[in-house]
């Protein structure tokens, strides 16, 4: 059936006048596609998917790479349902322009899990891809390469590839289509006559692009579901990838920005002298916010800068410290002027009306992303025409931005994508970095690299914000949880990271918002990183009060939720829950369903001499439906454990006078090769609708080595980083 969303949403496009005949549906820019990247050599038969006269599939991925894979595992999804030869397929990334809008995702997303009746698919996909044109949107982010584009896109265009080549050879033999078996790149016919897809590829792109397609059943996969070596890796081994820091073109300049230290903030006044008599200086530039020094290498460029002593309005956050923003939160929780985020039955009447209630708050800080290439982006204005280039999680959503920033058509925008050295979200709709590289090449001559210092990077980022948590719950005289409610400041995305899916009858969850007053940002796994601690930290505790055991606790609440039982059960068994561990070693249990993929970890842990926790092995079951890549898969959740784990541990933004204290690693430290954890990952492969990869894994891991922590010691830190507090105590060791 079709959704409510979808059905609105396409009322809305249809009778904004883009509603036109069936003919030109659904593949309507794919004219303008061919003439960006068709080659004389080869066909595009699909906005997606171009065949060379060699054979060779090239599969244009609308996604950008951060090491998460999937310029990888996209093209095994296409390349699965075209029935092509794996070492015959190649990868592109789309170029940033609006024939590569990605239609696949506006699908995934305004589809939900539900199915298109076929008479709908040439209108559903007709409104999918305008509103993806409409939007800009080339984004990678929210775990949704696989799960909306892979499945919704790469699939479909597979197999509508697949048809339109058994179609040109059915028509060039003079036989029925059934007849014609499509395998390994090659098409075949019972009177022996044969061809490459590189042979019918001219003919085949001919005609219509079918939107009502047959996919594969599983059983006869072939490449989807084996560890397939990834495109990206090879380049970065040997050094041949070039990241944005690396761009060299003639006549470049290098710029080094420093903004506002406070949000907010303008710039004065600034002395140039000082940074002008400087070896390699070329020019200052003044922005609104920020002072840039432009030389002809970034090291000079930010010798000269740090001689500058700019004068700023530092504006209404000049006052803003840590402890005022969480005071802030603290007063708007006992204020109780709440937004209901969701309520099955009746939360208050049960906590009311029950003989034992369990209450307790959470906190966690605000985070910076701390990628290892720091922003940067290099733009050239000529003649009134702009040429960007860096890594972007967006594209063509980067594109428009940096149309509206230099306040030109889009089409006068030209973006090169770079290979991007890690983007957890920072780089995706938070572009300050593209803003300033715009700002500085309109007063210079030829291009600009505007490269942040790793102290810009951590004191102008967008922000994993902070929030303060107050749970209660109730228990009968059995250890079932009667009542749930869980009220907390700010919400962003996803809308489902408060949901719990235990067996409480009883629930409700409330928040506050307007209380964050630094840049906010997606990080990875976004509101799941402090729901997972928050929700399965207190999970923990009530097992506690109930004297159950942490995993038993939960299972005996989890008759409603097969999958997440099955996960659970199975990472219980992988870590040996049912046998104690070495002296001085103690386990700790957490589960959440992250962007349609269920993990659960245990993590087990160890005391250092000097007081501090070391996590020693974490061991995750994961279901996500099914797994393209399986490789790929175990590394981005491990990956994602890693991320979370450093944020644990470690991580930990803090704001005085406005100003963000941390500047580097030396003062925001994160976990280090030897201190990673041994991490066995096991699948269950559910059939269920297929889950993401790349932030799941981020979201339990605080609360399953916080529940180790209280196993061995018996300290329950209900505030992040751990750091902060003597763990043999659980006091507080660190100032707010």
């Amino acid at each position: 059936m079709v959704t409510r969303r979808m059905f609105i949403v396409s009322g809305i496009v249809a009778s904004g006048g883009l509603a036109i005949g069936y003919a030109l549906m659904p593949y309507t820019t794919l004219g303008r596609a061919r003439k960006i990247a068709g080659k004389p050599d080869a066909s595009m038969l699909t906005t997606w998917v171009r065949i060379g006269t060699d054979n060779s599939v090239t599969v244009i991925v609308p996604h950008s790479e951060m090491g998460q894979g999937v310029h990888t595992s996209l093209p095994m999804m296409l390349a699965e349902e075209l029935d092509a030869d794996w070492s015959l397929v190649r990868m592109e990334q789309a170029p940033a322009d609006m024939a590569f809008a990605n239609v696949g995702l506006a699908r995934g997303f305004l589809r939900g899990d539900k199915s298109i009746p076929g008479v709908l698919s040439g209108p559903a996909d007709f409104t999918f891809r305008k509103i993806a044109e409409l939007m800009n949107l080339q984004l990678t982010g929210g775990s949704t390469s696989v799960r909306f584009t892979g499945v919704d896109g790469m699939r479909r265009t597979g197999a509508a590839a697949r048809a339109m080549l058994i179609k040109a050879a059915a028509q060039k033999w003079s036989v029925p289509e059934l007849e014609i078996v499509a395998r390994q790149s090659k098409l075949t016919h019972a009177s022996g006559k044969s061809a490459t897809y590189g042979e019918m590829a001219t003919a085949a792109a001919e005609l219509d692009v079918p939107s009502n397609v047959q996919l594969k059943r599983k059983s006869d996969y072939t490449i989807v579901g084996r560890p397939i070596k990834r495109f990206d890796i090879p380049s970065k081994v040997d050094g041949s990838a070039r990241f944005g820091v690396d761009l060299r073109l003639p006549n470049m300049s290098f710029a080094v920005v420093a903004a506002s230290p406070v949000f907010g903030g303008k710039l004065k006044s600034v002395d140039e002298a000082p940074a002008k008599s400087m070896r390699g200086v070329r020019q200052i530039v003044k922005l609104p916010d920020a002072v840039a020094v432009v030389a002809d290498n970034t090291w000079r460029a930010n010798q000269a800068l740090m001689a500058l002593r700019p004068e700023w309005d530092e504006g209404p956050n000049a006052a803003t410290s840590s402890a005022s923003i969480f005071a802030a939160m603290d007063a708007a929780l006992d204020a109780g002027k709440f937004k209901s985020d969701f309520s099955i039955g009746n939360v208050d009447a049960a906590l009311k009306d029950a003989r034992k209630v369990i209450g307790h708050a959470y906190r966690v800080p605000y985070l910076a992303h701390a990628t290892m290439e720091t922003m940067n982006c290099t733009a050239h204005f000529d003649n009134g025409k702009l040429t960007i280039w860096g890594g972007f999680q967006d594209g063509l959503g980067a594109r428009a931005k940096a149309a509206k920033f230099a306040g030109i058509p889009i089409d006068d925008v030209t973006l090169n994508h770079t290979a991007m050295g890690g983007g957890f979200g920072r780089r995706g709709s938070t572009l300050n970095y593209l803003q300033h590289a715009i700002g500085v090449a309109r007063q210079v001559q030829g291009p600009v690299q505007l490269v942040f210092t790793r102290e810009e990077d951590m004191t102008q980022d967008y922000y994993r914000h902070g929030s303060v948590s107050r749970m209660n719950a109730a228990l009968d005289d059995k250890g079932k949880v009667t009542a749930w409610l869980h009220q907390f400041t700010e919400k962003f995305d996803p809308p489902e990271a408060t949901m719990v899916n235990y067996d409480f009858a009883n629930q409700a969850s409330r928040y506050v918002k307007g209380l964050n007053p630094i840049p906010w940002g997606p990080w990875r796994s976004v509101d799941h990183t402090q729901m997972g601690f928050f929700i399965e930290s207190f999970v923990d505790e009530l097992a506690h009060e109930a004297r159950q055991d942490p995993f038993e606790f939960r299972r005996a609440h989890l008759s409603a939720a097969p999958r997440h039982k099955a996960v659970l059960e199975l990472a219980a068994s992988m870590a040996g829950w049912d046998k104690r561990p070495a002296a001085g070693q103690a386990r700790g249990i957490a589960l959440r369903e992250a962007f349609g993929t269920i993990v659960a970890q245990v993590a087990e842990v160890a005391l250092t001499k000097d007081g501090r926790v070391r996590v020693l092995n974490i061991w995750s079951a994961v279901d996500p439906g099914e797994v393209v890549n399986p490789a790929t898969f175990t590394a981005q959740i491990q990956g994602g454990a890693v991320y979370g784990l450093t944020a644990a541990l470690y991580g930990e933004i803090t704001i005085a006078k406005g100003r963000v204290m941390q500047r580097n690693f030396t003062e925001y430290d994160m976990v280090r090769m030897g201190d990673v954890p041994r991490h066995e990952v096991r699948f269950i492969e559910s059939g269920a609708p297929t889950g993401g990869a790349g932030e799941p894994g981020t979201a339990p891991i605080a609360a399953a080595v916080g529940n180790a922590i209280f196993a061995l010691t018996g300290q329950r830190i209900r505030e992040l980083p751990f750091k902060n507090f003597d763990l043999k105590t659980g006091t507080r060791i660190a100032a707010l």
